[in-house]
């Protein structure tokens, strides 16, 4: 048996590229009007790369032969760069508008013109990234380079619900004009991308990104370099997909340029940017979803489930998750995960409370129970149940904890998100809030996105401060406060976490606001028994204590967070002297907080007098 070597692509392309060449330089030689050498064999079907090239490009006859005697120029002694006055001579079916500067064959940059003067002694080269095309040699215009990175290989991940998203998106396209644009928004950057790969997959094309921060102004570079890009496009068969992480002009010029089809990846679309594109939301996974990719990924059920619960990642967010365990818990890898992109933002508490650290009344107590239970369970009721297609609105377990400084609001957060096991992150309200006009929205689209991702306790301390009165619009800076308040309420309708609030004084809330908390817990000012109760729990059993009298310290008119701070006060006094604490430590450590409070001691508090 004899083996043959069997041809590659790129090896045909090039063969019938020099066979082309062999027929132009018969051609020429014999001058116009002469019939076309006939080469015979399979190959005269038409089926060449220069074929395509000359559809895809709607070039003439003779421009499609000046373009192949360029490149013979390039590849085959025999030839020498052409004039376009020799072309004319040479070719048959000349036409001088050939040259013209809106025609193909200039518009799409495929020959340049040597220096010199006048038009017709000028001599003609076939531009680089073309030639390495015909050759069937596959790259990028070096022009290009690290502005379009064409997405080949492996098919990328994405859900059942977003797979149909692609063939939605796909259809649209295919049904549209000669350039339609498609705005993805939706889901993350990451996840548009994979889906935007997807819709070029189902349209036979290969996805091609362009990178939206690399794009140069409006203006001659820009439609310069839009024309490149289209021309990629035609020569790789790629659908071009732009991320665009905010607003830019370069990336409205751009689309505006481009003659192709699109597909544009935003956050939000600001309106006006892309006129006449059509728009498309790409969704998140769900519960289901992410169970699933969890178990796949890792090959077990133990932990899937409460990852998929708790943590709404997108797929590529649980891929690299899951490829970076390194023998760690699920559980504290999405929590790491998720902890980077809040940090300027907000604190991160570490909870070290449990219920046994709360001294409320009962009522209270089980409420923040129902808090827990709602949050644990709300993956279930609003997806697997759908309970959240009833309303967008109101999705989330917000709770207002209102009373006295020092009664346990903060405390009673740290309890909640120990027992839901989730990061708790107090809100920075100083870096929330800008003065600048639009700042304020786009700091609180934050903290609520990366904390609807990663499922955070978010605890806005003494929220009065931003969630106070609405007021009577006097000038541009109170229409914009307000206009702050009513977006900050649409969110915390859609959130799906848990979002606690917590404020000295309830009647500076505005009712509209209230009417959409879920709960009020109210921490009252602890009675006596209640007091004595937190003063015992603020000595553990390795303090060494001598005689403290619960009683009497019980009737220190001094919520949850004084008593702290006295207990903690005393025990560095009997440390100092190296004694354990005495009722004395106790009184001094009181005397300092009164007089920090500037309160007075009085003597029944004091226990001077019964």
């Amino acid at each position: 048996m004899i083996a043959f070597e069997q041809e590659t692509g790129a090896d045909r392309d090039r063969r019938l590229l020099e066979a082309e060449l062999a027929r132009l330089h018969a051609r020429v030689t014999a001058g116009p009007g002469s019939a076309p050498p006939d080469a015979g064999g399979e190959d005269d079907l038409g089926d060449t790369r220069l074929a395509r090239f000359q559809a895809a490009f709607r070039l003439s006859p003779f421009e499609r032969e000046l373009l192949l005697w360029c490149a013979g120029a390039e590849m085959d002694g025999r030839f020498s760069p052409p004039t376009f006055g020799e072309a004319l001579s040479a070719l048959d079916a000349g036409h001088w508008d050939a040259l013209a500067p809106g025609a193909p064959l200039r518009h799409w940059r495929l020959i340049e013109l040597a220096p010199g003067p006048g038009l017709i002694d000028r001599p003609l080269r076939i531009d680089e990234r073309v030639l390495y095309h015909l050759m069937g040699v596959t790259c990028v215009d070096p022009r290009l380079d690290g502005l379009l990175q064409i997405r080949s290989g492996a098919t990328r991940t994405v859900t059942p619900a977003q797979a149909d998203s692609a063939a939605d998106i796909a259809a649209a396209l295919a049904g549209a004009g000669p350039r339609p644009v498609v705005l993805l928004d939706g889901a993350d950057g990451d996840t548009r991308e994979r889906v935007a790969a997807h819709v070029a997959w189902a349209l036979g094309r290969v996805p091609a990104v362009v990178m939206a921060d690399r794009l140069p102004p409006p203006g001659a570079d820009g439609v310069a370099v839009a024309r490149l890009v289209e021309r990629e496009a035609a020569l790789l068969g790629a659908l071009p997909f732009l991320a665009v992480s905010e607003e830019s002009p370069a990336a409205g010029s751009f689309a505006a340029e481009l003659g192709c089809p699109l597909l544009i990846g935003v956050t939000a679309p600001t309106p006006g940017t892309f006129p006449g594109a059509i728009r498309r939301t790409v969704p998140s996974p769900g519960a289901a979803d992410r169970r699933e990719l969890w178990r796949h990924l890792l090959g077990r059920d133990d932990e899937a489930d409460k990852a998929a619960m708790s943590f709404r990642f997108e797929v590529g967010e649980i891929e690299a998750i899951a490829r970076n365990l390194d023998g760690q818990g699920l559980r504290n890898a999405c929590r790491l995960h998720a902890r980077s992109a809040l940090g300027d933002l907000a604190d991160r508490v570490e909870p070290r409370a449990g219920w046994d650290d709360l001294a409320l009344p009962g009522l209270a107590m089980e409420t923040l129970r129902d808090v827990a239970r709602q949050v644990r369970n709300r993956a279930r009721v609003y997806e697997e149940w759908g309970m959240a297609g009833l309303s967008p609105r109101g999705l989330g377990v917000t709770a207002l904890f209102t009373g006295e400084s020092g009664t346990g609001k903060t405390l009673a957060a740290e309890v909640l998100a120990a027992e839901l096991d989730l990061d708790l992150y107090r809100i920075d309200l100083a870096a929330v809030v800008s003065k600048y006009i639009g700042e304020t929205e786009k700091n609180l689209k934050r903290v609520f996105d990366v904390a609807d991702a990663c499922g955070a306790v978010l605890l806005f301390d003494e929220a009065d401060a931003l969630f106070g009165r609405r007021s009577e619009v006097r000038d541009s800076h109170d229409r914009y406060a307000n206009l702050e308040i009513s977006y900050l309420l649409q969110r915390m309708d859609a959130y799906r976490g848990l979002a606690i609030l917590t404020t000295n004084l309830k009647d500076a809330l505005d009712r509209a606001f209230l009417r959409r908390l879920r709960f009020v817990v109210n921490f009252p000012f602890p009675d006596a028994s209640t007091r004595e109760r937190i003063w015992r729990l603020m000595f553990p059993p390795k303090v060494p204590c001598a005689d403290l009298d619960w009683a009497r310290l019980s009737r220190l008119q001094v919520p949850g967070g004084h008593i702290r701070t006295i207990a903690l006060g005393a025990a560095f006094l009997a440390a100092a002297e190296e004694t354990p604490v005495t009722m004395a430590h106790v009184l001094a450590a009181t005397r300092r907080e009164y007089a920090k409070l500037e309160r007075p001691l009085t003597e029944v508090e004091a226990g001077e007098r019964a």
